[in-house]
């Protein structure tokens, strides 16, 4: 059995993030030592992770605990959690594409400015008109 430190460290999760998890009903059937305070084994532990991951994957806490209910009622939900992995799968690649989007934006921009630096090309600006001097 893990202490509520020992899952955050085993997670990555912060104390209080595990503590409003558990709260929300994220972590079902959580267990109590002696004196009342959480413990988790390592079926826990793993669903933990999986909520870390989802959470990153960009799952709000009500699709969380909609993907929760329906892990909870067994194999005949699959479908529909895969769906619901789908969605996230697409808005993903979204964002991903959004990103690497950017990111070729910036290789771009550095490499102008590189050839600029080193005089290979001439200095050119959306915000500076060809007659103004730069300042």
């Amino acid at each position: 059995m893990h202490t509520m430190l020992e899952v955050c460290e085993l997670t990555g999760l912060s104390y209080q993030t595990l503590k409003y998890y558990c709260n929300e009903g994220l972590v079902p059937r959580v267990k109590r030592d002696g004196r009342n305070r959480r413990v988790f084994d390592d079926h826990d532990v793993a669903w933990i992770k999986d909520l870390s991951c989802l959470k990153k994957c960009g799952f709000s806490i009500k699709d969380m605990k909609r993907y929760l209910e329906l892990c909870l009622q067994g194999k005949a939900t699959i479908p529909e959690r895969q769906a619901m992995l789908d969605v996230q799968r697409a808005e993903l690649e979204r964002r991903l594409n959004e990103i690497q989007t950017s990111l070729d934006y910036i290789d771009w921009k550095q490499a102008f400015y590189d050839d600029v630096q080193a005089g290979r090309r001439p200095y050119e600006s959306n915000l500076i008109g060809v007659d103004e001097p730069a300042r």
